[in-house]
């Protein structure tokens, strides 16, 4: 055998190495958005009407929905774990995800648990308060985090004030939640004496 039949055969068994792993990658992605189509269901509709913007629209990256609180467990389901180029705005019924090459995401106002900064999301990690991440509840009662990377991150102190009354009922409830599971391990009593 000469050099190039060498660096043929060389050349084919590294191509279906890595087809082979596409192909892996692909099989998992589609098993994991089969495990998660029960438990997330289906995203809610965005309405005909949507009224009157009254914040945005702001561009960035979609980098991706993950079940909440896992900033790294994403959501598989149809193409909402992709990333695509999108427009963040604010109507009177909700939050409208406008995605480039992808579907809408629409997150009706009643849905909308907090809207805060992150370092990352959805295994994409950026600098400090990176991510504008809003928490959200699902139909099926899933909350979801899905985050935006905006090109202006000067805008994301505006959402977060927006939304400050809602981060602090969250804030509170996972104090809540957090404070009862560290006294039961710490073995003392949660009962309050009169």
């Amino acid at each position: 055998m000469n050099s190039w039949q060498y660096y043929l055969v060389i050349a084919v068994v590294a191509l279906v190495i890595w087809l082979l792993l596409v192909s892996l990658i692909v099989l998992g992605w589609r098993n994991r958005g089969r495990r998660q189509a029960d438990t997330v269901g289906e995203f809610p509709a965005t309405p005909a009407e949507l009224g009157i913007p009254i914040r945005g629209p702001h561009t960035g990256l979609y980098v991706g929905s993950t079940l909440a609180p896992s900033w790294q467990n994403r959501v598989a389901v149809g193409d909402k774990g992709d990333r695509a180029t999108a427009e963040l705005t604010e109507y009177p019924g909700g939050l409208l995800m406008a995605r480039r090459g992808a579907s809408e995401i629409w997150i009706p106002r009643e849905s909308i648990v907090a809207v805060r900064t992150e370092n990352g999301l959805a295994g994409k990690v950026m600098s400090r308060d990176g991510v504008l991440v809003i928490r959200w509840a699902l139909p099926t009662g899933v909350t979801i985090d899905s985050g935006l990377r905006g090109d202006d991150k000067t805008t994301y102190p505006e959402w977060v004030e927006a939304y400050a009354e809602l981060n602090e009922r969250a804030f509170a409830a996972a104090e809540e939640q957090d404070l009862p599971n560290a006294e039961n391990e710490s073995g003392t009593d949660t009962k309050k004496e009169d």
